[in-house]
């Protein structure tokens, strides 16, 4: 019986990476089980190699449209593999493995062609509202969870497989399936926090677009809506560990969070009350400057001087708490930014 390794399965693509086995001509079956399948393993080096380069641009601050030849690369390598492999005689009459993996080849070709070239036009809309963000992240959990239920048939498939011809087979662990499934678990941790962020991330940019239309029923509808996402979120926070140890995200959606739900029950009454008061303003107005001079009385006067006054003290309590409000969001965006790449660039194994 021959003894080869099967690496531990990785988050997204399986690896089978196995140690033997020679180059053969085409259509040729080894003579032996083990070479059989350590050829076949050996095809998805080149996958994995090119998978976790992809993955691990994404992640250390690029887009998945900025690394488009990486992920044309990789449907290359693909393809290149699972004709390798179609082009194998079958195992004593056994086709079972190489069929196998051709299927879960064709998948993974399908999920970068089409999944993912999905998730590039996704992403030229993410950022417009909560709903595409969410649609954009499932995108990618799906393309995932595709390949890798594949993969998991897959091994299923190469145990048997060993069984029937006795080939034994001695998982562990080596260094490209425990880099892609380190990828695959940071990234998961970081869309969960990041939507819980942008979620009032967004419904704060609403409530700034009613401030800057001064709409206030708009304003009040905003920060109403805010004030219930904000404590939805630290309530989902509260149940959200450490990162082997970083709790550096955490933290730092944290204190966004925060910093919204003290501006819509702290600061939002200054800026509503401005508005009404400044609508005040501009309804005496009008009716003072429609009266002739002469028909003005002294009533009309005092409420007129009343109501500017009250407007300019309102506009420099609103210019205070704006200026307030802007450098306090400047700094915790740039730290919560900060955050979630530090993050990624500290948990995410680099490639070439």
């Amino acid at each position: 019986m021959k003894t080869i390794l099967l690496p531990f399965k990785a988050f997204i693509l399986v690896c089978l990476i196995l140690l033997a086995g020679l180059p053969m001509a085409k259509g040729q079956a080894p003579a032996d089980a083990g070479s059989y399948m350590s050829f076949i393993g050996q095809q998805y080096r080149e996958i994995n190699k090119d998978f976790l380069s992809y993955t691990s641009a994404v992640a250390h601050g690029k887009s998945a449209r900025k690394v488009e030849n990486r992920r044309q690369t990789l449907m290359k390598t693909v393809t290149e593999a699972r004709r390798n492999i179609a082009t194998m005689g079958a195992f004593q009459g056994d086709k079972s493995l190489r069929d196998s993996t051709v299927r879960y080849l064709t998948i993974s070709y399908h999920v970068l062609n089409d999944d993912y070239g999905k998730i590039m036009n996704l992403e030229e809309v993410a950022e417009q509202s909560y709903d595409a963000m969410e649609a954009y992240l499932l995108a990618q959990e799906i393309a995932s969870r595709k390949v890798s239920e594949a993969g998991e048939r897959l091994q299923a498939m190469e145990k048997a497989f060993a069984a029937k011809h006795k080939v034994n087979l001695v998982e562990s662990k080596d260094e490209l399936s425990e880099k892609l499934e380190k990828t695959g678990k940071v990234n998961e941790y970081q869309r969960a926090l990041y939507l819980i962020f942008f979620k009032n991330y967004k419904q704060e940019m609403y409530m700034l677009d009613a401030i800057q239309n001064r709409n206030i029923n708009g304003i009040e509808q905003n920060k109403n809506s805010l004030i219930q996402y904000t404590q939805e979120g630290l309530s989902k926070l509260d149940t959200i560990h450490a990162f082997n140890g970083d709790r550096s995200l955490v933290t730092a959606t944290k204190q966004m969070l925060e910093f919204y739900k003290q501006e819509c029950t702290q600061k939002m009454a200054i800026i509503t009350d401005f508005y009404l008061k400044e609508e005040n303003f501009n309804k005496i107005k009008k009716a003072f400057e429609a009266k002739r001079e002469k028909e003005r009385t002294q009533a009309d006067v005092n409420q007129y001087n009343k109501a500017l006054e009250e407007m300019n003290k309102g506009i420099t309590e609103f210019n205070k708490t704006n200026n307030q409000l802007y450098a306090s969001r400047k700094d915790l965006l740039e730290n919560w930014n900060k955050a979630s790449q530090n993050l990624l660039d500290k948990h995410t194994p680099r490639s070439r």
